[in-house]
């Protein structure tokens, strides 16, 4: 082999080596780099938490109030809030054909209603027989404000006429025209009303005897009289509410509470207009709807201590879109409510936006919050709700249907 020959394979197998040994520390260069980095590298803190209101746009927090933080902050597109547990659909049996209007339970359980078709007043038992209250008959009946425990009814016409009518003793008695809205004290012996006179200086809130007699003047309600609810309190404390206290905010009310010897009971802050309510059944707490800018002017159910001097505390967003005169209490802690199963935007300024929308019924458990679907097969718009306590039953009439329906809990 030549001298020639031996120097090219020399310099062959140095330039080998040469280029082995710069890959190699290429490699190890950049390897390391690279590690060194990811071990050293630090979390950097960002100026801004995205989903988080800044200052001064935190929502508002009233005491005693319970502040649903769920919706209270904006949410990131992708965290829901839980839903209601949902059960099985329950079988909706049909316990009366009649066109049943101004129905109410019955203290020893069943329905007591007006029958438009006939013009007669039934009631359906416990056992789910139904008979007739009375043979007389009643045409155009325009309202009806029935006794807790007796069979008596404040029966109303649209000519202004009204009568007491006693369906135990058949004794019928007729009350001034003047005299509107009627609500019976809890052990029926007193009837509250307006006494609407043509001058405003006459219009007073009054109490009167079950039989029309003994007229008591409570209070001067003057020109605000469209501001006041007659409703006498299971507990006997309130004879009306008045939405004419001190405004505390452009979409927020303050109702008082008027008894019956001028006591100065708190007031009960509520949020947005068209204020509509119903008694716990000891009175000790008031369920409540009312619609704002803020719900998307549809209505929502707040509730709320209303005894005593615990008026207005523990007021607590429920989280559902539906009236207090759709819901029906089972006890203190329990709470049934036909919910629409859609509500469009401004449904509170029009509820009749929603009598072809179907109705969900509800059970809310007042101590936990939770909620219960309870499915109604999609085929109902609930007019009225009643709960029957002795059978454990909610009764209810619709708007899309005659006759009166139950459900079994």
């Amino acid at each position: 082999m030549t001298d020639t020959r031996k120097k090219q394979i020399l310099m062959t197998i140095i330039l080998i080596i040469f280029a082995g040994v710069f890959a190699f520390i290429l490699y190890y260069l950049f390897t390391r780099t690279s590690i060194t980095e990811l071990i050293s590298k630090k979390p950097v803190a960002t100026t801004t938490i995205p989903g988080l209101p800044i200052s001064g746009e935190r929502p508002e927090i009233i005491p005693g109030e319970e502040i649903d933080l769920v919706t209270g902050l904006p949410t990131a597109g992708e965290i829901t809030k839980p839903g209601p547990a949902y059960t099985r659909p329950e079988a909706v049996e049909q316990i009366s054909t009649n066109r049943a209007f101004y129905t109410d339970i019955q203290s020893e359980g069943g329905l007591r209603y007006h029958n438009v078709a006939d013009g007669k007043f039934y009631k359906i038992k416990s056992d789910g027989t139904e008979e007739k209250l009375s043979n007389k008959i009643f045409y155009n009946v325009d309202g009806v404000s029935w006794a807790n425990e007796k069979d008596i009814a404040v029966i109303e016409y649209p000519d202004g006429n009204n009568t007491i009518y006693n369906f135990e003793t058949r004794k019928q008695v007729s009350i001034p025209k003047h005299w509107r809205e009627f609500s019976f004290s809890p052990k029926d012996n007193e009837i509250g009303a307006k006494s609407m006179g043509l001058s405003e200086t006459n219009r007073w809130l009054i109490s009167v005897k079950n039989d029309g007699t003994e007229t008591k003047l409570i209070e001067p309600m003057g020109n605000n009289a469209n501001k006041v609810d007659i409703s006498w309190s299971p507990s006997g404390q309130t004879i009306a509410l008045s939405r004419t206290g001190d405004i505390t905010g452009a979409d927020r009310e303050e109702v008082l509470f008027i008894g019956l010897n001028g006591e100065n009971f708190k007031s009960l802050v509520v949020e947005g207009f068209d204020f509509r309510h119903n008694w716990s059944p000891t009175g000790k707490n008031i369920l409540f709807s009312t619609y704002s800018a803020r719900s998307d002017y549809k209505p929502e159910l707040w509730i709320a201590a209303s005894f005593s001097d615990n008026i207005g505390s523990n007021r607590t967003l429920l989280n559902l879109n539906t009236w207090a005169d759709k819901c029906t209490f089972a006890g203190e802690t329990t709470l049934y409510c036909a919910v629409p199963t859609s509500m469009p935007r401004g449904a509170g300024m029009a509820p009749a936006i929603v009598n072809d929308v179907y109705d969900n019924l509800y059970k809310i458990d007042l101590k936990t919050h939770s909620k219960t679907i309870i499915s109604l097969d999609g085929n109902y718009t609930l007019n009225s709700i009643n709960y029957d306590e002795v059978t454990n039953k909610i009764l209810f009439t619709t708007l899309n249907k005659n006759g009166i329906f139950k459900v079994n809990l």
